[in-house]
């Protein structure tokens, strides 16, 4: 076998990425305990997104965005600035005063 110029070379990643296995019983709620030294390396965030990827579960750290949900919410509602104007103004109004019965 006759090599070109150049003969192959391994490059070594600057850092290596650390892979630990560990174990995670279901409840039979359907419910998973994370373990903590697993938590831990992703600041243990509160909400996960999970994906099922060739028969493997995958969770991936999302941080929720409440002015986001909130925002989505109004526009799906179909509610302008300018209601939310008038529901903060109605809101604040005095109450009327209730008639007693004699």
């Amino acid at each position: 076998m006759k090599r070109r110029g150049n003969s192959r070379k391994v490059r070594i990643p600057y850092f290596l990425a650390l892979v630990v296995n560990m174990l995670a019983k279901m409840t039979s709620k359907n419910q998973l305990t994370l373990p903590k030294s697993i938590t831990a390396t992703i600041d243990s965030p509160e909400y996960f997104e999970v994906e099922a990827i060739n028969g493997q579960i995958v969770l991936t750290p999302v941080r929720i965005q409440r002015g986001d949900a909130v925002r989505a919410k109004l526009a799906e509602l179909g509610l302008a600035e300018q209601d939310i104007a008038d529901a903060v103004q109605w809101a604040r109004q005095a109450p009327a005063k209730t008639l007693r019965k004699k």
